[in-house]
C-alpha cells in the first residue's frame, strides 16, 4: 500500500526522533519543501538536545506519534538519523496511520521506522533527510529532485553501472531494509524483516570489515540470504579495509551470498553519502542487472 502522492499545499511534518540536529539544518530544508509548494510543519521537540538526543524518549515519542496520528500531515520527514529510534519504536501506535497512510522519509537509524511501516504493509522512502535537504538542493543533485518526483507521484527507475561482482539476472519482490548494523539490531524481533521472496538492501557506515562480515554471516546461517529474490548492495561509507580480512567489504558481501543464484547489485549510490538516491521500501521492485548494466525500477 502506498500513501497517496503529495499536492502543492499538503502538509509535511518535520520531527527529529533519533539525534539531535542544527536547528540551521531544519531550517534549511523548511525552505526547500516551501519551495516545493508544500506547508511545512515541525514537532514541538523537533530542535531539542537531550544528550546525544532530539529531546528525552517522551519527548520524542509524542512528536513522531502526532505526526503518525494527525491526518492533515501528508508526509514525515525526519530530521536525522544517529541513535534513539530502538529505545521508543515499541512504543508508539501506528492504528491512525494505518487509517490514513503517509510517507516518512529517512534513513540510517530511520531503518526501525521503515521496518515497521513496511511490515504493515505501507511503503516509505529510504532517502535524504534535513542536512542534505538544505545543503544539496542548490546544486540540483538527483538525490534533491528525485524526492520531490516521488513525493508527487513520479516513482523512479534507476540505471548504475557494471561492477565487476555484480551476478546477472531478473528478480521482483517487495524492496526492503536500510542500514545493516540498525537491521541486525532488529533480528528475532517483532520489527525483522519478511526476507522471503523480496529484494534486501544494504549500506553502512564506519564499520569495520570483520563486522560486516559477522553480520552477512547471520543472515546466512539463519536462512534469511537464501529466502532472498535479489541483493541490492549501497555504500559501505568510511569502512576501512583490513588486510588480515584478505577481502574488500565488497567480496565478503559477494562470498557471504554466493552459494544463491539470484541477481546481486553492488556500488548502489545510496547510503551515508551526499549521492544518496531515494529508494521506495515496501513496494514491488524489479532488479535487472546484467553484463552491461543494473536496473532497479519501481
Amino acid at each position: 500500500m502506498k500513501p497517496q502522492f503529495l499536492h502543492t499545499n499538503d502538509q509535511i511534518r518535520i520531527v527529529s526522533p533519533s539525534g539531535s540536529i542544527n536547528p540551521e539544518y531544519i531550517d534549511g530544508a523548511k525552505k526547500v519543501l516551501t519551495d516545493w509548494g508544500l506547508n511545512v510543519t515541525e514537532g514541538e521537540f523537533a530542535r531539542s538536545e537531550y544528550g546525544r538526543f532530539a529531546g528525552t524518549p517522551e519527548q520524542r515519542i509524542h512528536d513522531l506519534q502526532s505526526a503518525l496520528d494527525d491526518p492533515e500531515v501528508k508526509a514525515i520527514l525526519c530530521s536525522r538519523g544517529g541513535y534513539g529510534m530502538a529505545q521508543i519504536i515499541d512504543k508508539l501506535d501506528f492504528t491512525r496511520f494505518i487509517a490514513s497512510p503517509k510517507w516518512l522519509i529517512g534513513f540510517s537509524d530511520i531503518t526501525i521506522l521503515h521496518n515497521a511501516i513496511n511490515n504493515l504493509g505501507v511503503a516509505s522512502i529510504h532517502g535524504i533527510m534535513a542536512k542534505h535537504l538544505a545543503e544539496l538542493s542548490s546544486a540540483g543533485l538527483d538525490p534533491v529532485s528525485r524526492l520531490n518526483d516521488i513525493l508527487f507521484g513520479k516513482l523512479p527507475h534507476y540505471t548504475i553501472p557494471h561492477h565487476a561482482l555484480n551476478r546477472d539476472g531478473i528478480a521482483t519482490g517487495n524492496l526492503i531494509g536500510g542500514n545493516l548494523s540498525v537491521l541486525m539490531g532488529l533480528r528475532g524481533s517483532r520489527f525483522d524483516l519478511p526476507y522471503s521472496g523480496n529484494i534486501l538492501f544494504i549500506e553502512d557506515l564506519a564499520e569495520k570489515p570483520y563486522h560486516v562480515d559477522r553480520m552477512m554471516q547471520n543472515l546466512r546461517f539463519s536462512g534469511a540470504l537464501a529466502q532472498l529474490s535479489g541483493l541490492v548492495v549501497g555504500q559501505f561509507s568510511d569502512c576501512d579495509e583490513d588486510p588480515m580480512m584478505m577481502q574488500t567489504i565488497s567480496e565478503i558481501i559477494s562470498e557471504a551470498v554466493s552459494e544463491y543464484d539470484y541477481p546481486v547489485c553492488f556500488n548502489f549510490p545510496a547510503g551515508h553519502v551526499e549521492y544518496n538516491l531515494p529508494l521506495v521500501l515496501g513496494t514491488k521492485t524489479e532488479l535487472n542487472v546484467n553484463e552491461h548494466e543494473a536496473k532497479l525500477i519501481f
